[in-house]
């Protein structure tokens, strides 16, 4: 691009309303003013419209027509039979004496419409001010001579002249309107629409931390750099923090691991046991904070598997080390998801339900709309309907309200909604009778989650 092309784009842009205010004032503007430009030309160089016998024009020209016959007559009685052959026609006129005529000023649209051409021709007089009392509002006299005139009274219809223009009018401003929003979408509406975008699905996909291109009016140009540097010192964050923990977990594993082995030498059993659970419940908490704060999983891409195989292999881990963990559902399902995630919030799930229970079913299948529901069922005590919503809070437990083992931080849950919302699905709890717990699992459609990925929505992980 040339130096001047350059400089006449940078004038443009300059000249060009940056606000949404003005943008939109213009828009409308621009779109009035381009469908009143519209109709003129219409009218002016297309639009003819129809002869008719109750038009303006020809009602004028007949009154001239007549006005000048009735003069060359000889008498009033040649006169009187032409003006009864004329109303025959379907005119209405009459002959009436100037003595007899009343000052009247009449605002009738048909008069006035009929007034203008007859101005044109100099030979007939128009008596503006008078007016027959006998006759209706809209009459037009004209001289005859001295003594007489004629009054002519009118039935022009004005809507057939009016409805068509007006009809074209809205037309054509309609038209301008939707074009005006169509570049309105695309100039105001699209770069906001991107914004919120963003917003949505940062921190949900790697492509997320890109830089917002900057684009549009000025108050969303302002919003798009206030975005990308929140998500800039974010990311910053979340680096400093995923580079403290990696340094927590090995400060951490270490000491850990010196006292496993210390304790395994230990020779009272009585002495031995508690400390090796409570080196191994440590290290499950920690764990559990590590996999709940990092964000390394987000990146895994999705992959087909088989939702049954899936189920079960979960199922049969539970079931190895005791526990009455069955899989109910069909015996193929593919599905897109992210494996390693799925199996961490299934695990969860199952993990917590078996501290409480003695029997458990994980289900497949889908709803009315195409959505997957992954269900887990328990036969224990349930959880009070105003402890459910509170389950899936970080660091929130009910161990009180379910059984007397207290293990862990009380992240289970919190890590397998994240991981479902990442999904783009929801989590539910709902009561089993007679006594147990359902927690079902609801994930978008197949589509959905390639939709999600192709598009940068909240689907993505």
């Amino acid at each position: 691009m040339s130096r001047v092309e350059t400089g006449l784009l940078a004038l443009v842009q300059r000249l060009a309303p940056q606000s949404i205010t003005t943008q939109i004032t213009g828009l409308v503007a621009v779109s009035v003013l381009l469908g009143v430009t519209l109709l003129a030309a219409v009218l002016w160089f297309l639009y003819d419209p129809p002869a008719r016998d109750d038009s303006p024009i020809y009602v004028a020209a007949r009154i001239c027509e007549i006005t000048r016959l009735v003069r060359a007559t000889k008498d009033a009685t040649e006169a009187d039979t032409m003006l009864a052959a004329i109303e025959r026609s379907g005119l209405e006129v009459k002959r009436v004496s100037l003595a007899a005529l009343v000052p009247i000023k009449s605002n009738a649209l048909a008069v006035r419409l009929a007034m203008h051409p007859l101005e044109a021709h100099r030979d007939i007089e128009i008596l503006n001010e008078l007016g027959d009392p006998e006759g209706p509002p809209s009459q037009i006299i004209t001289r005859l001579d001295d003594s007489h005139g004629l009054r002519f009274d009118l039935a022009i219809q004005t809507w057939p002249m009016l409805v068509p223009p007006t009809a074209l009018l809205l037309i054509i401003v309609v038209f301008s309107a939707l074009l005006m929003s169509i570049y309105a979408v695309r100039r105001v509406v699209a770069p906001l629409a991107a914004v919120a975008t963003a917003a949505t699905v940062f921190g949900r996909s790697p492509q997320a931390y890109d830089a917002l291109r900057r684009r549009g009016p000025r108050e969303i140009v302002q919003v798009t750099d206030a975005l990308n540097e929140m998500r800039t010192r974010i990311r910053t964050l979340l680096d400093d923090r995923t580079r403290m923990l990696a340094a927590i977990s090995h400060d951490l594993r270490t000491p850990l691991t010196r006292l496993r082995l210390r304790a395994e030498q230990i020779q009272q059993d009585n002495l031995r046991d508690p400390m090796l659970r409570d080196i191994a419940k440590v290290g499950r908490m920690l764990d559990d904070t590590l996999e709940y704060l990092r964000d390394d999983s987000k990146s895994e891409p999705p992959t087909r598997v088989d939702l049954p195989s899936f189920l079960q292999t979960i199922c049969s881990d539970f079931s190895d080390i005791g526990h009455a963990v069955s899989y109910a559902g069909p015996e193929r399902f593919t599905y897109a998801c992210h494996p390693r995630a799925l199996s961490r919030a299934v695990t969860n799930i199952v993990e917590n339900a078996v501290k409480h229970a003695s029997t458990i079913t994980v289900g497949l299948g889908t709803n009315g709309s195409g959505a997957i529901e992954i269900d887990v069922s328990d036969d224990g005590p349930g959880i009070p309907d105003t402890l459910r919503d509170k389950v899936f809070q970080p660091f929130f437990k009910i161990d009180d309200a379910r059984s007397e083992n207290k293990t862990g931080f009380g992240l289970g849950l919190s890590i397998a909604l994240e991981i479902i919302k990442r999904h783009g699905g929801r989590i539910e709890m709902r009561p089993r009778q007679p006594s147990g717990l359902q927690v079902l699992m609801m994930l978008p459609p197949d589509a959905s989650l390639q939709t999600g990925e192709s598009h940068g929505s909240g689907a993505a992980l």
